[in-house]
Order: C-alpha cells, then structure tokens, then sequence
C-alpha cells in the first residue's frame, strides 16, 4: 500500500474499532502522546478517551463515512480530513448523529503509521 492509503486505512480503522469497542486496536494505532480536541476546545488524552469508550460514557453505536479529503504528506508526517456520521452517546447525553469531521495527523515510525493527534469539528 501507498503511505496514502495507508493513513486512509488508518482512519478507517480507527472508526471501526470506536464502534466496536476495540481497545487494543486502538492501543495498537494511536501514538501514547495522542491528544482528541473535542468540538468544546477540550483537549483529551488517548489513554482517558480510550477508558471513557471501555466504560461507556462514550459509546460509539455506528460511523458511516461521508468524505475523505485533503490528504498531505510530508516525509513522515501527514494529515487528512475525514468526514462521518456518527451515531454516539457522549458522557451520559442521549444518543445522537453528528456530522462529526476529525483533522488527523499521522506519524511514521518504523515504516508504520500512527495517529498522533485529531481535533473534532462539524461539517
């Protein structure tokens, strides 16, 4: 695969262990210094979002993807902008779709890719 398929791939990826609660797929993909600004501003660390998805308080029930676009890459770094509806329950709300749009950067390491960073808006 090209590195641009495989950040495409790594985004993917990342939907579908959300929804199916896979934390050790997300473990496996997210670097340890990940940080997800959510749409408030509040910046979050990979290892209290992961817990927040294992007990629930964020429950990922469904994440169709609508577009992908501006796609860069620079040596060993790149960044996309995915766009998805995504069907979720977030810290004791009722569940809701969002058209929830991630900026995701990305990190090689070793010839693999890693998110190291996503910021959370609407479109």
């Amino acid at each position: 695969m090209t590195d641009k398929e495989q950040i495409i791939e790594l985004y993917r990826t990342e939907n579908r262990a959300m929804v199916a609660k896979n934390i050790s797929k997300l473990n496996e993909i997210l670097l340890p210094s990940m940080n997800l600004t959510h749409m408030t501003g509040y910046v979050q660390k990979k290892l209290e979002w992961i817990d927040q998805i294992q007990n629930e308080q964020m429950k990922y029930f469904d994440s169709v993807e609508d577009n992908i676009k501006d796609i860069k890459i620079d040596g060993d770094n790149a960044s996309l902008v995915g766009q998805n509806q995504v069907r979720a329950s977030v810290w004791g709300g009722g569940i809701n779709t969002w058209p929830l749009q991630m900026k995701m950067y990305f990190v090689k390491k070793n010839d693999q890719w890693f998110i190291s960073d996503q910021v959370a808006s609407t479109y």
